[in-house]
């Protein structure tokens, strides 16, 4: 699976770190659907979870 792309600025809130949905610790970037959530993390899920697409873009 390719990695994520989330260069565009709607995937990084400079105001907070929320925790990561995955793993709970902080994190400033958010999924196209706003969930706080590592690209690393989401990445892993997603190689886990190959037919769905929750944090693609």
């Amino acid at each position: 699976m390719p990695l994520l792309d989330w260069r565009d600025a709607r995937h990084f809130d400079a105001a907070r770190n929320l925790p990561c949905v995955l793993c709970g610790k902080p994190t400033p970037m958010r999924s196209h659907d706003h969930e706080p959530v590592h690209k690393v993390c989401a990445e892993d899920w997603c190689d886990q979870h190959p037919t769905s697409n929750r944090f693609h873009n």
